[in-house]
């Protein structure tokens, strides 16, 4: 990440997984089952780093 302020970062799929230390399949599977805030950008995934922070604090809060 080139800044400090990382909300309007744009993730890969290998970067989300480091990120919530898990599997790249895993990250596969929910952003195909749209379980997962994420758009595609030429076929490949990507995601904003405060939609997985706001889809965390909903996982984490029972929503």
């Amino acid at each position: 990440m080139p800044t400090k302020s990382s909300d309007g970062s744009i993730l890969t799929i290998k970067e989300v997984a480091e990120y919530l230390k898990v599997n790249e399949r895993t990250v596969y599977r929910l952003a195909g089952a749209k379980k997962i805030p994420a758009f595609k950008v030429g076929g490949t995934w990507r995601f904003l780093r405060s939609d997985i922070d706001q889809w965390i604090k909903s996982q984490t809060t029972g929503g």
